[in-house]
């Protein structure tokens, strides 16, 4: 018989597969990180890559212009609201403006009606005042033509120089009477 070769473990079964467990554990996971070490590295590389290429350049060159485009256009937007809020500040001005100037008007139609009632009103009465000096005057008229018949009456009966010295006195009576009315 030959001889066999036991070799025997000072450590028992469970304990060898533990830390043999153990180095192989680590040992994965060493793999693993450095695998995804690697795959970062060449995803970095690939970023890289993608941002220096001139489509990435052109697209970071049109978001600067939208960027300085948008920019310019806010700023052109808060001048259009600005001149919108000043005109808006002009028309309430020129609104008030306007109904002041329509009350002063309504006013100065007022105070102008007024006046011209009270015109007519004294138009009126002076046209009464004419109707009766007119009336008073016409029946002067009829009083001296009526005294002129009789002095002409008394005339031809006594003689010229007394009917001439009794015409003045009542033409002057006349003329005053027209002038007080007048």
């Amino acid at each position: 018989m030959a001889p066999i070769l036991y070799d025997y473990c000072k450590m028992p079964m469970g304990d060898i597969w533990k830390e043999d467990g153990d180095k192989r554990c680590k040992l994965v996971v060493g793999i693993l990180g450095l695998l995804v070490i690697v795959l970062l590295g060449v995803l970095l590389i690939f970023f890289i890559i993608k941002a220096n290429s001139e489509a990435c350049q052109n697209g970071l060159r049109a978001v600067m212009e939208c960027r300085n485009v948008t920019y310019l256009l806010q700023q052109e937007l808060a001048e259009a609201q600005r001149g919108f809020r000043d005109a808006e500040a002009q028309a309430v001005t020129c609104n008030q403006t306007v109904m002041a100037l329509m009350a002063s008007l309504d006013a100065e139609k007022a105070q102008g009606r007024k006046k011209v009632e009270e015109l007519e009103g004294e138009i009126t009465t002076l046209n009464h005042k004419l109707q009766d000096a007119s009336a008073e005057v016409e029946r002067l008229r009829r009083e001296n033509h009526v005294l002129n018949a009789r002095i002409a009456d008394t005339d031809s009966a006594s003689s010229q120089d007394s009917s001439c010295a009794a015409e003045p006195p009542l033409l002057i009576l006349l003329l005053g009477l027209s002038a007080l009315l007048l």
